[in-house]
């Protein structure tokens, strides 16, 4: 389609197709997609949330002993400019709430460690009335068994994570499809932050 005198000429087409169609040729045809998984397997920030003994083993993890930061993690405060979260602990109704806010605000792609006893199946509070297990609330990719799991374990686990991410092809999938195609999206079947909101 032309517009104006005959100068110049606009095409129009559909741009949601030529963009699917570039994201098709740079991650597959040119292999940026091993790029894309490699830099993001190693570029992992986590925010943690702390509800149990857990944070001091966290907090072990990356002291200069064991220093996870050689494998590429480097903790952060801001949920929003981390890509990792790590549940330490027992998830309480309560704190369902902030773990769900704080992933929500996550940028993709993103992804959860559920560590410790408590954060697997509710430790020694299987069986209390306000405990939440974190698959509930948001999907988990990477579980450390328990109690308190050892820094090494932790180690173990971004290794892990890093590579499930370098198998798998999830962040060059989420930059190709939008989305994780290994993990639903995971929505509370009740709303969490219903006590907050009075």
């Amino acid at each position: 389609m032309s517009k104006g005198n005959g100068d110049g000429k606009v095409y129009v087409g559909n741009v949601d197709v030529a963009a699917k169609k570039a994201r098709k040729l740079l991650l597959g045809k040119l292999k940026l997609g091993k790029l894309v998984d490699w830099g993001t397997a190693f570029s992992l920030w986590p925010v943690h949330l702390t509800t149990s003994c857990c944070g001091c083993e966290f907090a072990a993890a990356w002291s200069p002993r064991y220093d996870n930061e050689q494998h590429g993690a480097l903790p952060w405060v801001g949920s929003r400019q981390t890509n990792m979260i790590l549940i330490e602990g027992t998830v309480t109704r309560k704190m369902a709430c902030a773990l769900r806010v704080v992933w929500e605000q996550m940028p993709q792609p993103k992804f959860a460690i559920a560590m410790g006893a408590c954060a697997l199946d509710g430790g020694i509070f299987y069986n209390s009335y306000n405990i939440v297990r974190p698959w509930e609330v948001v999907p988990v990719d990477i579980y450390i068994p328990g109690c308190p799991p050892r820094p090494e374990a932790v180690a173990r686990a971004i290794i892990e994570l890093q590579r499930k991410i370098r198998r798998e092809g999830l962040a060059s999938k989420f930059v190709e499809e939008g989305w994780r195609p290994d993990k639903e999206y995971v929505k509370p079947k009740e709303d969490l932050c219903a006590w907050w909101k009075g």
